[in-house]
């Protein structure tokens, strides 16, 4: 009998069963494991010449998985450092571009440095502090006056956005002289800042803004029927 069509043992062909746990572990499990088996063979073999060319087939493979990006420069790079992660970094084949190094990439990224300011009067934010800092350093003329007061406003528009109440302009000038160190001064000055309401009004707008979506609004009854009266029923 031909060995192709040899007939199996059902209980030989249970026991010979590969399971998940039993397994090598997968790398990269996008491309699953008939891949990997595949990068496995490449890596064993000894002629040069056949395993660059099996390496070649295998990127095609890899690329026909996301056909929209096989030709991109980029996703070239990419699809040659995932073939020589997946085969552990054993895969000897000629690469147009640099071979990647287990080294580099078990590095770990620096960590970020967030900054940790604990500001007395949070409700304005680390950027009026930021703009503060920016305007001490400018020097005195109609330019920083401009800035000084816009900041000014700003604070006082933050300042009723979380409050929720009036404030008078003394009350924002004194905040703006402590944050400065002393270097912007209006106590003295006859300024006056935007209005309390005109401020409310635009907070208001602000925050329907960016309310969440698909909320229908709720249309008052006056609109509808300006005389205040009911509507008559009226049959079809």
């Amino acid at each position: 009998m031909i060995e192709k069509y040899k007939k199996e043992n059902a209980n030989d062909v249970v026991f010979n069963l590969e399971y998940n746990s039993e397994r090598e572990h997968l790398i990269i499990p996008e491309y699953g494991r008939h891949l990997q088996k595949l990068i496995e063979q490449a890596t064993v073999i000894e002629d040069e010449v056949e395993r660059n060319k099996t390496a070649k087939y295998i990127i095609q493979v890899m690329g026909s998985l996301n056909p929209h990006l096989r030709d991109v420069p980029d996703f070239q790079h990419k699809l040659w450092d995932q073939l020589f992660i997946m085969s552990d970094f054993k895969l000897v084949a000629d690469s147009p571009y640099p071979i990647p190094s287990r080294e580099v990439l078990q590095l770990k990224p620096d960590v970020l440095k967030y900054p940790q300011n604990y500001p007395k009067y949070r409700y304005y934010g680390n950027n009026i502090k930021y703009m503060i800092d920016v305007a001490n350093k400018w020097e005195e003329g109609e330019m920083k006056s401009a800035l000084v007061k816009v900041i000014a406003n700003h604070m006082k528009k933050s300042y009723l956005s979380w409050n929720k109440d009036t404030v008078k302009d003394d009350v924002i000038f004194e905040h703006l002289y402590e944050l400065s160190d002393g270097k912007l001064n209006l106590l003295q000055s006859s300024e006056e800042l935007l209005n309390t309401t005109d401020l409310l009004r635009t907070n208001k707008r602000i925050s329907n803004k960016i309310g969440p979506a698909g909320q229908p609004k709720i249309q008052s009854n006056k609109n509808n029927n300006k005389t205040g009266k009911p509507k008559p029923f009226q049959k079809k």
